[in-house]
């Protein structure tokens, strides 16, 4: 794996430091995030003042090389940021997260001109990105998309769609997944990415209705003879593409991972505090066996996750390959959030319907992070093929 200015940083970050960051981040999510997450899930509203915050706090630069402005922290500190978040409220974190995958593609393979020009803004939050790859017809299989940019002098001329985009609303522009060449065999090698900022041609076509992850804009995207300049060719050499989204998507399945993970432990902390309020039968209902069992197994998972996620995010930080263990880590703490909101579901009984009460968004939220960043169907195959590469016979 190419090393990154990000990963150096991560060195300069104490235990202490850590700690302090993370108060400041729980802090927050106490005060200014639990509050608000259930009038703006429900309206599906973009929390403006919240993403101002963020900024504050400087959380869109959360993994940006210091030399940039950004803080430069380890993927395991991050982590440990993106399940705090999400244990109170899934959806802020894919603000920050889609934002600075686009950020670590460029600062991994970006010419240094596009990462002066780019990088600094984006760990102040005043430029806010996200990726461009999913298409219509095209989400796990990115070698099937079509959105084609071709050369016309110092500029590309792009045409095609892209939808599930988030940040694509209320963001400035996306890292932009093209086919440079479209006749390429194999297709990779046709694949190409252009830093995307928003201007004539580039049509936000449609906000996505969804039935859970709200409040976030997740749009449909147009690409209608939307010029690029040549210079915004990420690494400035065409047919890299598909490499180097591959590689950022390992940050990004720690991330979705660390979101699983977050929703399995707010839907546990619920649980918990639930069980002991409700009664049935003349006792609280944590007393009975039947709850007892599913509170040990929703505990048990939610550690395990954050093992994982600690192992792949570690790996990351160093330096190695870590394909494998991201995807171990987005496969369990993804399906541990699944589980244990449903379990939840289960605990809170009749209540979990109504609105009045948080555990339902939880249900909502959880599936998204069993198909977003690769399909956990995909995911298992990527982790027994790395199985087999690393133990032949």
């Amino acid at each position: 794996m190419d090393s990154t200015p990000s990963r150096t940083d991560s060195q300069l970050w104490s235990a202490d430091d850590e700690r302090a960051i993370l108060d400041s981040i729980e802090q927050w999510v106490e005060k200014e995030v639990r509050p608000i997450a259930r009038k703006f899930d429900q309206a599906d509203e973009y929390p403006h003042e919240l993403v101002e915050q963020m900024k504050e706090l400087g959380l869109f630069g959360a993994t940006i090389g210091q030399q940039y402005g950004g803080l430069g922290l380890p993927a395991s500190t991050y982590a440990k940021i993106v399940i705090k978040v999400a244990s109170a409220w899934m959806a802020p974190s894919g603000i920050f997260n889609s934002h600075l995958i686009m950020a670590s593609a460029i600062e991994r393979f970006g010419t240094e001109a596009q990462k002066a020009s780019f990088l600094p803004r984006m760990a102040s939050g005043e430029f806010r990105g996200g990726i461009g790859l999913t298409e219509p017809n095209a989400g796990t299989d990115l070698q099937a998309i079509r959105t084609v940019a071709k050369r016309d002098g110092d500029s590309y001329l792009v045409n095609g769609a892209k939808t599930w985009i988030t940040n694509s609303g209320n963001g400035h522009g996306i890292l932009l997944l093209v086919k440079t060449d479209p006749q390429a065999q194999p297709r990779h090698k046709g694949m190409s990415l252009l830093i995307a900022e928003k201007g004539e041609g580039f049509i936000v076509a449609n906000k996505m209705k969804k039935l859970g992850y709200k409040a976030i804009d997740t749009c449909e995207l147009v690409f209608d003879n939307y010029r690029v300049s040549a210079d915004r060719l990420v690494g400035g050499v065409e047919g890299l593409g598909f490499k180097q989204v591959a590689g950022g998507l390992e940050l990004g399945r720690i991330n979705v991972a660390a979101r699983g993970c977050g929703i399995a432990l707010g839907a546990l902390e619920l649980s918990v505090r639930y069980a002991q309020e409700r009664s049935t039968f003349g006792k609280p209902i944590c007393e009975h066996q039947a709850i007892q069992l599913k509170l040990a197994e929703m505990a048990t998972q939610v550690e395990a996750a954050k093992l994982l996620i600690e192992q792949a995010a570690r790996k990351y930080d160093a330096g190695e390959r870590c394909d494998m263990e991201a995807a171990m880590a987005k496969y369990f703490g993804s399906e541990a959030g699944v589980f244990c909101a449903n379990e939840a579901m289960r605990i809170f009984g009749g209540y979990s319907y109504s609105t009045e009460y948080e555990i339902e968004r939880y249900y909502r939220d959880a599936m998204l992070m069993c198909i977003g960043e690769g399909t956990n169907e995909v995911l298992r195959t990527i982790i027994a093929k790395q199985l087999i590469a690393r133990h032949p016979v």
